[in-house]
């Protein structure tokens, strides 16, 4: 009942109390619209964001881009400021403004000294609910976007991405770049992007996260002042959202290669994994952890201390509402692309067949404790916790109760996890001086 209850409009709660003093709270404004802060009382620096429920999986076809076409317009100007004042005001006290859009939502943040936290609050509020949205701003932006996605292009890290989500979730709103694509961008009007942020950035799609040297209601009453007259409309917020199942599709193996003259092959190897709301991705994220996420890890060991394939190899767990993906990445000569993907198949193969040692569980375990700890050691990955947690769940889950869950991760559970997810179809991308046909072998051993 406590939760529900938190969840009322007008309602404050206080989430958790830290041994260091720090208190998380959170407060449901008319509208829908909710605020958490987490108070730091030794840090001299504050973080505000806000974070929105628009990303790239909410568009259709024609529309694909328009959530990262809407965050470089928000900067161009509101009816209080023009683009070089909103810039100027947060440079003016050494602050950080700053924005960036997600396949499942878009974050517009500051970070600032803590006695500036007023002037973050009112610039990013600014931002966010009064955006002028002039046709020549839209016409203006075309071109830098277009060159953001040739800047992609000319990156094999980033056409690498593009090309593994392509294989993986094909023509869907995940499969496509949240970036967009040069005819989407290039046909883009500006009454299709006024309509998307009218409909999509409405006070119960948004959370409000601050954290640092602050004062809960100050930040209330700071925030009720920037967004005025739009905290209203319906009470209560969808407190998850959910997006498009792509769980229920049919995968199947598949190949991308983006052919390039490089001397590096970028390989990128994988399959769907879990929904963040699935329980087994703790166990997941463990095994993930332990295959490939750090110099001891077991890819790391075998394709590059023990062969000398690679320069870098990684394993990775990415969570969606409906869905998720595993995989690993290598850079190799292009000439030993073959057998380095052979290897990673045997290893999952191993894996799913023998499971992982005691020592290796243990390790991951332990790399993904102290990230979780480290990573919450500033203002700015605690804001951005209390934002995502929010946004994603309806709930922000302490940090003890996190890394508890990875604790209780046993053996017998990453097996089980492997068994599910590393058995189900291989989905490849590549970028190097290949074809796709080059590939049907590793296709075909991983079967």
């Amino acid at each position: 009942m406590a939760r529900e209850a938190g969840r009322r409009t007008g309602s404050t709660r206080t989430l958790s109390v830290g041994t260091d003093g720090g208190v998380v709270r959170r407060t449901v404004l008319p509208g829908g619209l909710r605020i958490l802060t987490e108070s730091m009382p030794g840090s001299r620096a504050a973080s505000f964001g806000i974070w929105v429920g628009a990303g790239s999986l909410d568009e259709t076809r024609t529309q694909a881009g328009a959530s990262h076409y809407l965050e470089h317009l928000l900067f161009k100007g509101t009816s209080r400021r023009s683009a070089m004042e909103i810039s100027a005001a947060l440079d003016g006290v050494g602050g950080d403004l700053n924005a960036f859009t997600t396949k499942e939502h878009t974050c517009y943040y500051a970070h600032v000294l803590a006695e500036d936290l007023p002037l973050a609050i009112d610039v990013v509020g600014d931002v966010v609910t009064d955006p002028l949205l002039q046709p020549a701003d839209v016409e203006g932006e075309r071109s830098v976007i277009l060159e953001e996605i040739a800047m992609r292009d000319d990156d094999p890290t980033d056409a690498l991405y593009e090309l593994f989500s392509e294989a993986m979730f094909g023509d869907s709103s995940l499969g496509r770049p949240v970036i967009g694509n040069v005819g989407s961008i290039e046909s883009m009007r500006r009454d299709q992007i006024a309509s998307y942020y009218r409909r999509r950035y409405l006070p119960r799609s948004m959370v409000v996260a601050a954290a640092g040297r602050l004062d809960h209601a100050a930040v209330v009453r700071q925030v009720k002042r920037a967004f005025g007259t739009l905290l209203s409309g319906p009470p209560e917020p969808d407190p998850a959202r959910t997006g498009p199942n792509m769980a229920g599709s049919k995968p199947a193996h598949s190949v991308r290669v983006l052919h390039r003259p490089t001397e590096q092959a970028h390989l990128m190897m994988g399959m769907r994994g879990l929904s963040r709301h699935d329980e087994r991705r703790f166990a997941l994220s463990v095994l993930s952890t332990a295959l490939g996420g750090g110099a001891s890890s077991r890819l790391f060991q075998e394709i590059r201390e023990n062969r000398g394939l690679v320069y870098s190899i990684y394993s990775f767990v990415s969570h969606y509402a409906a869905t998720g993906t595993f995989g690993v990445y290598a850079g190799c000569q292009p000439g030993k692309a073959d057998e380095v993907l052979a290897i990673v198949s045997d290893q999952l193969a191993d894996i799913v067949a023998n499971g992982l040692t005691d020592d290796e569980i243990a390790r991951g375990k332990g790399q993904i404790r102290g990230g979780m700890v480290l990573g919450m050691e500033d203002a700015e990955s605690r804001m951005s916790r209390l934002g995502k947690s929010e946004l994603s769940y309806g709930e922000t889950m302490d940090l003890d109760e996190l890394l508890g869950r990875v604790d209780a991760v046993t053996p017998e559970a990453v097996q089980e996890v492997a068994a599910v997810v590393l058995t189900r179809p291989t989905c490849l991308g590549v970028v190097g001086p290949f074809a796709e046909h080059d590939f049907d072998s590793v296709l075909a051993h991983t079967d």
